[in-house]
């Protein structure tokens, strides 16, 4: 059996495993969830994922959920093949683990409600609170200068290499520009320049591609 995700190509956080499945080379199959009928929230998908989210990781028996924890999953499984998303030394893993953190606590933390606000609120008819866009797009717009002071001595965020950690910032920091703040990444050249170069991986255009045709 290969590997299957249970999720839907349009979900940011299923794109986060897609585009680490195919920097490894890995074929996968999806396994669509229905939202619009509650399909996340059926009895079968819940006993895969208790909280009633996606998406989830089947492999030849064994269920993995949280897609962080599953491109790690993926990452160590597949180590020899395709793109290395994490070195195997204590040192360099270390510093890929703390680009992580970084991107969990100090891009996500804003960017995924600042999306939430100014996409997904629109997409399913609610207000969008400009109060909270304001405020969320300050913390980020700090965060960024940071990152740029960083990516203005290394190409990446844990160095030298792409890693996954920079590969995680891929589906929401793209949905920036849909809500109309794609400009703070833009407007920083080392964050800029960082960015365009994930966006043009064929792993992300084709994750691209296959949510647009879904």
């Amino acid at each position: 059996m290969g590997i299957k995700i249970h999720g839907a190509a349009f979900s940011t956080c299923t794109q986060r495993i897609a585009v680490a499945l195919r920097e490894k080379q890995v074929p996968f199959e999806l396994v669509v969830v229905d939202f619009a009928n509650g399909g996340h929230k059926s009895p079968e998908h819940v006993k895969m994922q208790p909280f009633g989210q996606v998406p989830v990781l089947e492999d030849d028996g064994f269920f993995l959920y949280e897609s962080r924890a599953i491109v790690r999953y993926i990452s160590r499984k597949y180590a020899g093949q395709g793109t290395e998303l994490c070195p195997t030394d204590l040192k360099g893993a270390a510093l890929v683990e703390q680009a992580a953190s970084v991107e969990s606590s100090n891009f996500d933390a804003y960017a995924s409600p600042l999306v939430f606000e100014t996409v997904f609120k629109k997409m399913y008819g609610q207000t969008t609170d400009d109060a909270r866009v304001a405020e969320l797009r300050q913390k980020l717009e700090a965060k960024l200068d940071v990152y740029d002071t960083i990516l203005a001595k290394q190409p990446y965020l844990a160095g030298n290499n792409l890693s996954f950690a920079d590969l995680f910032h891929l589906p929401y920091g793209s949905m920036l520009a849909t809500g109309g703040h794609g400009d703070v990444i833009t407007s920083r050249p080392h964050v800029k320049a960082w960015f365009e170069k994930l966006q043009a991986r064929p792993s992300w255009k084709e994750t691209v591609a296959a949510a647009q045709h879904k």
